[in-house]
């Protein structure tokens, strides 16, 4: 019974040792840095649906001044505040929807008084090229800068990145 031990005892500890390897891959792996919420009290009341950004470019007119939640791959830069389809490969304006950060809807990261425009830690929150979660209500009148965008996402009210 002892030799049994002797030869089984080895055996047992690598195969644990493999699962406790493979334990602590899994778990490194699925750590990602934290999502970022910012949010509003804006429109704390409205039921937002949830609808793909290509279904939204799409039926955009059926959208308009209804609140929605998309998300999309946000750019920033000077004239230009837009979200885009994370598929598409070249972005391109008219089909992309113009973001309007309001004054009225100031947003806060979750749990803290720290805007999302605020410069905090040494930066700026950086949203350039980022995909974003993002809760708004629908203008088609509002077409952004040049009126070169396809419509406008206005009184934001959440954003995740």
């Amino acid at each position: 019974m002892n030799s049994l031990h002797t030869i089984l005892a080895p055996l047992f500890a690598r195969r644990y040792y493999h699962v406790l390897i493979m334990l602590i891959v899994f778990i490194m792996g699925a750590c990602s840095p934290d999502k970022k919420t910012y949010t509003s009290d804006c429109d704390d009341e409205q039921t937002f649906k949830k609808v793909s950004f290509t279904h939204l470019l799409d039926s955009l007119s059926y959208y308009d001044q209804q609140y929605i939640e998309v998300t999309g791959v946000y750019r920033e830069g000077k004239e230009q505040s837009a979200l885009y389809d994370q598929a598409a490969a070249i972005p391109v304006n008219n089909k992309a929807i113009w973001v309007n950060f309001s004054q009225e809807c100031e947003l806060y990261l979750v749990g803290t008084r720290i805007g999302l425009f605020e410069y905090n830690d040494g930066k700026f929150t950086q949203m350039n090229n980022k995909l974003l979660r993002i809760r708004g209500k629908v203008d088609t009148h509002n077409k952004g800068h040049l009126n070169q965008y396809k419509g406008c996402i206005d009184r934001v009210s959440l954003i995740e990145l």
